[in-house]
C-alpha cells in the first residue's frame, strides 16, 4: 500500500454537511464490499451536487433560502400544529368574533407583545421569538377573528412552503437532473404533495390542515420505522389477510345452510326518513336491494312472520322491533360474520343468538363458534400481528446494529475500535487522519477534474480503475 499526498480540488469546498451526514447514515453497511461499492456509486451524484452547490453561490437569494432549509422545515411542522390546535378546539367558528378583550386584558396582551419583541430584539433566542409569535396570534385572533387568523397563518404556511422548496431545489440541483429525475426524486413529490394540502386548507376547507400532521412520520426515523413494520413484509400480510377472508366466506356459507335463524342482531333505528326505503319505492339503489332485499324491516309484513294484533303482544313487538335477521341473503351473512366476526374478542359466536341445549343443532353451533374462534381470531389473526411485531423488532435491531458499526467500525478498511487498543494510532485518529472517507472522495473528485496528460502514477491507476 502507498500513502499519497495530493491537493484537494477547490470544487471540494461546496459539499455541504447535509450531504455528508446522508451519505455516512445511508451508505450500506452489511458488507466491506458493498460498502465501498455504493460509496463509490454515489460520488458521482456528490461531484454533480459540488458543481450545483458553485452555481448556487452566485445566487444570493437561492443560497440564502438553500441554506436555511431546516429552519423553514421546522416553521412549516410548527404552524401545522398550531392551526390544528385552533381547528380542533374552536370549529365550527360560530359566534367567535374579534374585539371581545377587556381593555385591561387587551393592554396586558399589547404589553406582552412589546416585551417579547424587545426580548427578540435585544437576545434573539428560540423561546424569546416562541413567546412572541403566541402574543401576536392571540393578539391577531382577538382583533380581526379566529378564521381570518387561520386564514393569514395558512397563507403564510404557503409561502413557507414554496420557500421550502426552492431551498430544497436549491441544496439538490433537482431541475438541473431533468425531468424523468425529478418525477422519480420520492423526497420532491412528498414536499410538492405538502405545499398542494397547504393550499387546498388554504382555499378549500380547513380540514385538509390534519393531513400536514403526518410530517411527524417523515420527520422522526422511529416513526418511520413504525410504517415499515406493517408496508415491509406487506405480502405476508396481504396474503394472510386474504386467507382470512376465505376463511370469513366459509364460516358464512355453513352459517347460512344450518344456523340462518341465529343470525338475530340488535339494531339502533335512526328516523323514519332516514331508514332504507321500500322495496316497492322508486330510486332504490341496486346496492340496498341486493344487501337487504330480504331483511325482515319493523312495521313491514313482508318478509316477516305475521304479527297478531293483541294486548299480549305489544311488548315482544316493541323488543322484536329493534332486532334484524341479517342473513336472509348470503351477502349478507358474509357481510356480518366479516364485520361482527372480526372485531367481537370471541368470534361470531358473540353476536349470534344463544342456542338452548334442547335445540337438535346445539353441538353443532358449539363446534361452529369454537372453530371460528380458534381459526380465525386466535391462529390468523395473531399471524398477521406477529408479522408486524417480528418486523417491527427486525427494524430496532437492524437501527441499533447500524449505529454501533457507525460508531465503532472504520468505514474504509472495517477495522473496529477495539484493533486499536494498546497501539500508538487510536480509533479517532485512524479515522480522521490515515483513513478519512472524504480524503478518497476528494481524490476522485481529484481525477475528474484534472488533466488527464498531468496524472501522476497512482492519478493514472486510479483513473484506469474508475474506467
Amino acid at each position: 500500500m502507498e500513502q499519497i499526498v495530493f491537493p484537494v480540488p477547490n470544487i471540494c469546498e461546496f459539499l455541504t454537511k447535509e450531504s455528508k451526514l446522508r451519505i455516512y447514515y445511508t451508505t450500506e453497511r452489511d458488507e466491506q464490499g458493498s460498502k465501498i461499492n455504493d460509496f463509490f456509486m454515489k460520488s458521482e451524484d456528490l461531484f454533480n451536487e459540488m458543481n450545483w452547490q458553485k452555481k448556487l453561490r452566485a445566487q444570493p437569494f437561492l443560497y440564502w433560502c438553500a441554506r436555511n432549509m431546516s429552519f423553514w422545515s421546522s416553521i412549516s411542522f410548527n404552524l401545522a400544529v398550531l392551526m390544528n390546535l385552533l381547528v380542533a378546539f374552536f370549529y365550527p367558528f360560530k359566534g367567535i368574533r374579534g374585539g371581545t378583550l377587556e381593555p385591561h386584558l387587551s393592554g396586558l396582551l399589547w404589553t406582552a407583545m412589546l416585551i417579547s419583541l424587545a426580548i427578540v430584539i435585544a437576545l434573539p433566542k428560540p423561546h424569546g421569538i416562541r413567546a412572541l409569535i403566541a402574543s401576536t396570534i392571540l393578539r391577531l385572533i382577538f382583533s380581526v377573528g379566529l378564521q381570518p387568523t387561520l386564514f393569514l397563518l395558512g397563507a403564510f404556511n404557503v409561502c413557507n412552503k414554496i420557500i421550502f422548496l426552492m431551498s430544497f431545489v436549491g441544496n439538490c440541483g433537482t431541475f438541473t437532473r431533468g425531468y424523468k429525475a425529478m418525477i422519480m426524486d420520492v423526497e420532491f413529490l412528498y414536499h410538492l404533495l405538502y405545499l398542494l394540502i397547504c393550499a387546498l386548507g388554504l382555499f378549500v376547507h380547513e380540514f385538509f390542515y390534519s393531513l400536514l400532521l403526518f410530517d411527524l412520520v417523515y420527520r422522526e426515523e422511529t416513526l418511520l420505522n413504525v410504517i415499515k413494520s406493517v408496508t415491509r413484509n406487506g405480502r405476508s400480510i396481504i396474503l394472510t389477510a386474504v386467507l382470512a377472508l376465505i376463511l370469513v366466506y366459509l364460516f358464512s356459507i355453513v352459517g347460512y345452510l344450518f344456523f340462518k335463524d341465529d343470525f338475530i342482531l340488535e339494531v339502533d333505528k335512526l328516523p323514519n326518513e332516514t331508514l332504507l326505503p321500500d322495496r316497492t319505492e322508486p330510486g332504490e339503489t341496486m346496492t340496498g336491494e341486493f344487501l337487504y332485499s330480504d331483511v325482515c324491516k319493523a312495521g313491514s309484513s313482508e318478509n316477516c312472520s305475521s304479527i297478531i294484533p293483541s294486548d299480549q303482544l305489544i311488548a315482544e313487538e316493541m323488543e322484536e322491533e329493534n332486532k334484524e335477521h341479517t342473513c336472509e341473503t348470503l351477502l349478507m351473512c358474509i357481510v356480518t360474520v366479516l364485520s361482527h366476526g372480526l372485531r367481537s374478542g370471541g368470534g361470531v359466536g358473540d353476536v349470534l343468538r344463544k342456542p338452548s341445549k334442547e335445540e337438535p343443532l346445539f353441538a353443532a353451533r358449539v363446534i361452529y363458534d369454537l372453530l371460528f374462534f380458534f381459526m380465525v381470531i386466535i391462529i390468523v389473526l395473531n399471524l398477521i400481528f406477529g408479522v408486524i411485531i417480528d418486523t417491527f423488532a427486525d427494524l430496532r435491531s437492524e437501527k441499533q446494529k447500524k449505529e454501533e458499526i457507525l460508531k465503532t467500525t472504520c468505514f474504509i478498511c472495517g477495522l473496529e475500535r477495539d484493533k486499536f487498543d494498546n497501539k500508538t494510532v487510536t480509533f479517532e485518529e485512524h479515522i480522521k487522519e490515515e483513513h478519512n472517507m472524504w480524503h478518497y472522495l476528494c481524490f476522485i473528485v481529484l481525477v475528474k477534474v484534472k488533466d488527464s496528460t498531468e496524472y501522476t502514477g497512482p492519478e493514472s491507476y486510479v483513473a484506469e480503475m474508475i474506467k
